[in-house]
């Protein structure tokens, strides 16, 4: 099969987008450096910004849809309709896969396991798999790979950033004299995915007294200012919140000693550079979303107070319910009572066990 143009739709979270990079780095290896677009949604552009080997970048807008929903179909379908050789859709919704099938006669997608939601994908699209909602979101992402008779010996994901990041990093670290730190990312997407503040505030208090640069980091969104009000203001803090996009927050990371915080694209990210991760989980399900390790090929799957794989430490409250799964207890972005079970203390000792260790 010649293949010279790909698109590949992700119509979902930054996670997803992010996670992708196996995926489309293998196929523009193994196809020998063919056009590869995305279709994805605008509020994750940032992050399909950062991947490799991208040629262009499609954007679908859920506020749009709401003003004027024919326009924007209409411009989506102009763009792609039959411009490519293979179409991989990693979401099983009808209208995402619907693109892939506009976009070229060989279309491959993830569809649900119920019946009556994914019929009629089955008699149309060329080729597809199962979205499995208990395996790692990685192993979903490259299914396409074995569907296409690519070899995948391993998952390796990847981050990227540009000179300027990196120079604008450099050059804040600089003025503030730091040279080794750690990164502490108290925010999420969702507040349900939020260590409470007292808890978090006790934590940096407990990681101050190590005398190692900690650096806050957070975007500018309301949970995030929210959380930079709250800070407490300490010798050792360093509060980024705000001062660096995603392309310096990648550069950051890449020079960063290693990451505390929530689950959620920078734990990631970090994860990707193989870095030492600390990571608080609430309801999450960790053999879908916990950090993947490049090294040992593998994630958590089963469910622990503590528990660390290659230099990766994952933190959970000791309650039947975890991990769930929801939303917040109520299913509805509520409060998530596991995270209130998380002693900060259990986190403290961890981290310094190990600083005492690699200084």
């Amino acid at each position: 099969m010649n293949i010279s143009k790909i698109l590949i739709i992700i119509q979902r979270s930054n996670g997803d987008v992010f996670l992708s990079s196996p995926l489309i780095n293998t196929l523009y290896t193994y196809y020998k450096h063919p056009k590869i677009d995305l279709l994805v949604n605008d509020d994750t552009l940032a992050v399909a910004k950062t991947l490799k080997n991208i040629n262009q970048i499609y954007t679908f807008s859920y506020k749009r849809k709401k003003t004027n929903p024919i326009k924007q179909e209409f411009e989506i379908i102009k763009n792609i309709y039959k411009k490519y050789d293979l179409s991989i859709n990693l979401t099983s919704s009808d209208r995402s896969v619907l693109y892939a099938l506009l976009a070229s006669k060989y279309a491959i997608s993830a569809i649900s396991k119920e019946i009556t939601k994914s019929w009629w994908k089955k008699l149309f699209l060329k080729k597809y798999y199962i979205f499995d909602e208990k395996k790692h979101i990685l192993k979903n992402n490259t299914m396409s790979l074995m569907l296409l008779n690519i070899p995948n010996k391993k998952i390796i994901i990847s981050s990227n950033c540009s000179q300027k990041a990196k120079k604008n990093i450099e050059n804040k670290l600089q003025k503030l004299k730091i040279k080794k730190f750690l990164i502490f990312h108290p925010s999420a997407q969702y507040n349900y995915k939020i260590y409470p503040t007292n808890l978090r505030n006790k934590l940096l208090r407990l990681l101050n007294s190590l005398n190692f640069p900690i650096i806050v980091t957070g975007s500018k969104n309301k949970i995030d200012t929210d959380i930079k009000s709250s800070l407490p203001k300490l010798d050792n803090i360093y509060d980024f919140i705000g001062n660096t996009d995603l392309q310096e927050y990648i550069a950051l990371n890449k020079i960063s000693e290693g990451y505390i915080g929530m689950d959620t694209l920078n734990m990631h990210i970090a994860a990707s550079e193989n870095k030492r991760v600390f990571a608080i989980f609430g309801p999450t399900i960790l053999s879908v979303w916990s950090p993947w390790s490049n090294t040992i090929q593998t994630c958590a799957t089963q469910n622990s107070i503590i528990q660390t794989y290659d230099n990766i430490t994952i933190f959970q409250a000791k309650m039947k319910c975890v991990a769930c799964g929801l939303a917040g207890c109520d299913d509805m972005h509520g409060k998530s009572e596991c995270l209130y079970k998380i002693n900060p203390v259990t986190i403290f000792n961890e981290v310094k066990r190990w600083l005492i260790k690699s200084q």
